[in-house]
């Protein structure tokens, strides 16, 4: 079985008074509060959602 590549996306911004589409985008990702670090898998998708609010998040490394 092929190992699936993950990274770790950690908010580092708050969505008080950004955009509802940030704010969308944050809650898609699983973030909904501040330092929270999510892992999700490594796909197109998943980066250009974070490519939308990288003043929000950050790709945390291992």
């Amino acid at each position: 079985m092929a190992d699936k590549k993950t990274i770790k996306i950690k908010q580092i911004g708050s969505p008080i008074r950004r955009p509802e589409g940030q704010r969308k985008i944050l809650i898609g990702l699983g973030l909904n509060k501040m330092h929270k670090v999510v892992v999700r898998q490594d796909t197109p998708e998943v980066r250009g959602a974070v490519a939308k609010v990288p003043h929000l998040v950050q790709i945390v490394e291992d």
